[in-house]
Formats: structure tokens, C-alpha cells, sequence
């Protein structure tokens, strides 16, 4: 595996044996763990794809199920947009791929873009993986840390394993940091536990 803190991503292995036995609740508690530092911001977004197999679209890409996925139906690159009404923080990109279940469907190398629209969208990450079953976690902060602030996230899959021709992609999840209604309104937040007893707003 890559090591996240190095490469900006990483991948768990899972038996697909397991992976079936995988609740609805438990892939959302695995995605959301870090709930404290990040929230998932993919319903706030209009999300639109290159091309889908009829019945294997958005819906599956965001449903928290493994056994489904979305499924393209065209020419490579393979585009999944995300928009958003207004310029939001982004912190990561979680997508869960299994090369076991769907080997030549799975995808082997990935370009990440932003921009306000379409036509200014140009490429911040590029992310390569060799047969991964699990989430390949990809960060979007800078290399300071901050988040990137984006109107258009667009997940461009550019190859397949074995060269397949279309992709299966079973989950996506866009993560934004988690700011408290403190730091929202500016509040400085105390560290005296006398002080800190009054800072909530009532």
C-alpha cells in the first residue's frame, strides 16, 4: 500500500466475502470516522456524469452500499462532476474501488481538477493505484495545509487495469473541515475552563 501521509492517498485491502457482509451503516461510519475534523459535503452538490450504464448511475455512487456501483458507458476519460452553488472548502476525496469484483472496471490512474466553471478547470492531483481494494483516500490540501476552495471538483478516470475500456467506481465521498460555530463567528475559543463555561451562545 502508499502511505498517506506521503503520497496523499491510500488504500485498505478487504476480501470481497467481507465487503458483502458489509452493512449500510457500517461503510458510513468507515468513510465518516474522522467526523470531528471533516464532514462530507456531497449533498450540498449537483453531481453529473460522462456516461452510465442505464440503472448503475449517481444514485449508486452515493447510495453508502459496496454492492452497487456506477458503471460508465463511453469513451475514456470517464468525468464525474461535482458542483457546487457556492465556493465550499475541500479537505479530501474518498472512492471505494475493488479490483477483486470488478478487475479490468477498476481504475488504475485518476486526475483530480477544480475550477469555477468548466472551462477553467485545470488539474491539481494526479493519482495512480495498482489494484486497490478499499478507499483510496486522496488529500486536497496544500502542502501548508489548507483546504482548497473550489465551485467544481471534477474526478477524471483516465485508465483502467488491464486496459479495460469502461470504469466501476462503488462510492464517492467529498470531505470539507468541520468548523465549529466558534471559529464561524469568529468567537475566540478559551482555553480557561472558567472562561470557556461562558462562550457558548444561548
Amino acid at each position: 500500500g502508499i502511505n498517506a501521509e506521503y503520497g496523499g492517498f491510500s488504500y485498505g485491502r478487504m476480501t470481497s466475502d467481507y465487503l458483502r457482509s458489509i452493512s449500510r451503516e457500517t461503510v458510513t461510519r468507515k468513510v465518516v470516522e474522522n467526523s470531528s475534523e471533516k464532514r462530507e459535503l456531497g449533498d450540498e452538490a449537483v453531481w453529473s456524469l460522462s456516461s452510465a450504464k442505464p440503472g448503475f448511475g449517481v444514485e449508486q455512487l452515493r447510495d453508502d452500499s459496496l454492492e452497487t456501483y456506477w458503471q460508465s458507458d463511453g469513451l475514456q476519460p470517464h468525468l464525474i462532476n461535482i458542483q457546487f452553488p457556492k465556493k465550499v472548502m475541500i479537505i479530501e476525496i474518498a472512492a471505494y474501488t475493488s479490483f477483486k469484483l470488478d478487475e479490468s472496471y477498476t481504475p488504475s490512474q485518476f486526475s483530480i481538477r477544480s475550477g469555477s466553471t468548466f472551462h477553467d478547470l485545470q488539474e491539481i492531483k494526479s493519482v495512480e493505484v495498482e489494484e486497490p481494494n478499499g478507499w483510496i483516500n486522496i488529500s486536497l490540501k496544500s502542502k501548508s495545509g489548507k483546504p482548497l476552495q473550489t465551485n467544481l471538483i471534477q474526478i477524471a478516470i483516465l485508465a483502467n487495469h488491464k486496459n479495460g475500456r469502461d470504469t466501476h467506481i462503488r462510492q464517492i465521498k467529498i470531505f470539507g473541515p468541520r468548523t465549529s460555530v466558534l471559529s464561524a463567528l469568529k468567537v475566540p475559543e478559551f482555553d480557561c475552563v472558567d472562561f470557556a463555561m461562558y462562550s457558548t451562545l444561548r
